[in-house]
């Protein structure tokens, strides 16, 4: 009988202790299922940087990004847009953290990559088996954008290296009237993609490299040295140059401390740019080494149109503290590509909608932005489509710039950067 007691007393407490949890768990239940999936009032936009090694064009892609989305009182589909700031420092598994960051917040609409190629290039079949939408106004390597293995998630608004190498080849034939130019290149993907481009385009003017080196990140100044005494045993009588901020201005430094009959001309890509190149590099050593780059065919120190000057205007109420002249924006192509590419996204969004739901937004508006049906008007020019479908036959439709777009520039005594116009 005792036992019969206690057993009716156990069950009403578990039944009670039942009642409690559920009572716990149903609104836990409600709140994990909004949040996992449903209409969320909230957009995210994530932007994947090196904000250490090449912090200018970190901050200069944040910046373009801003004044776009402050025109449209940083709304999206009528939804609140935030953006999410990491740095990967350059590293491939830090990139691919912030990917899976991505993929795990129901709110990220878009990722913004940056300067480095190596990150897209590594994590490529990642972004397209999940479905990351990325938007590249930086990282130039030309299979970034390429893929025919599937539905193609990636869209750049930038200097793409199928066509890099013509550009600056080109100028340093009509230029310097260069013969054996040698390559000096990064030893990475993005390196190996100009390398093929440089060597073509050379090739296609009856030219060939005197040498082709190569360099890994971290290389000292010494190391450069050796470098540049090879390429002056090899006859060489220019450089084309591939290499970010950080081995950049080494290597100048190294070629600057080389005697004067030993200095070639220096013709390079535009990842010098992207750091504090500019101010370790500073005027009265580039007055003694010839120094080109390229870039797209856009200047603020330009005589500007109304919209291009308002644009100006917008980023100096924004940054007061960091912008008022058009000298203060640092690694201007981050700036000016990152605004572009977020005017273009604004467009797709207004055509399509947005639900909330970003496993419908995403896929919606990576279809939209390969038909955008009306002129974006952007501070490079005005995009009539920015992009279209992706197929093998169509290798260049999710390039918004072409090698139209692209020059040559230099330094000023300023630091500021000075496009060439033809």
């Amino acid at each position: 009988m005792i036992e019969l007691k206690q057993l009716i007393v156990n069950g009403r407490k578990a039944r009670a202790s039942f009642l409690s949890i559920l009572t716990f768990c149903i609104p836990l239940l409600f709140a994990t299922t909004t949040v996992l999936g449903g209409n969320h009032k909230k957009i995210t936009i994530y932007l994947s940087t090196d904000r250490t090694g090449t912090k200018a064009s970190g901050i200069s892609i944040e910046q373009g990004i801003r004044t776009a989305l402050s025109e449209v009182g940083n709304k999206l589909g009528g939804r609140d847009v935030s953006l999410e700031i990491m740095d990967h420092h350059g590293s491939t598994p830090r990139a691919k953290k912030h990917l899976q960051k991505y993929l795990n917040d129901p709110t990220a609409l878009v990722l913004f990559s940056g300067l480095h190629s190596p990150p897209l290039l590594a994590t490529r079949e990642y972004i397209h088996t999940n479905g990351i939408l990325v938007l590249d106004p930086w990282a130039a390597a030309g299979p970034i954008t390429r893929y025919s293995s599937g539905l193609n998630w990636i869209f750049r608004l930038s200097i793409d290296d199928t066509k890099a190498g013509y550009v600056i080849t080109n100028h340093a034939v009509k230029k310097a009237k260069i013969k054996k130019p040698a390559l000096l290149l990064e030893q990475t993907g993005w390196g190996k993609s100009n390398q093929k481009t440089m060597t073509r385009a050379l090739l296609e003017k009856g030219l060939a490299p005197a040498v082709v080196k190569w360099f890994n990140w971290g290389l000292t100044e010494e190391g450069a040295r050796i470098l540049l005494r090879d390429i002056n045993q090899s006859g060489a009588d220019a450089l084309f140059l591939v290499a970010n901020a950080p081995e950049g201005k080494v290597i100048v430094r190294a070629m600057k401390s080389m005697h004067v009959d030993q200095r070639l001309p220096i013709f390079s890509h535009w990842g010098i740019t992207g750091g504090d190149f500019s101010e370790v590099v500073g005027h009265e050593i580039r007055k003694q080494i010839n120094l080109d780059f390229i870039q797209t065919k856009f200047s603020f120190l330009d005589e500007l149109t109304p919209f291009q000057q308002q644009v100006l205007e917008q980023a100096r109420n924004l940054f007061p503290k960091d912008i008022q002249r058009p000298e203060d924006i640092k690694a201007p192509s981050g700036f000016i590509h990152a605004y572009d590419l977020t005017r273009i996204l604004i467009a797709a969004v207004n055509q399509v909608g947005m639900t909330g739901d970003m496993k419908v937004d995403r896929p919606k508006l990576r279809t939209a932005l390969e038909g955008v049906d009306l002129p974006v008007e952007g501070l490079i020019k005005t995009y009539n489509p920015p992009f279209s479908r992706y197929s093998a036959d169509n290798p260049d439709a999710h390039e918004a710039l072409g090698i139209d777009d692209f020059t040559m520039a230099h330094y000023g005594p300023n630091n500021e950067i000075l496009i060439e116009h033809e």
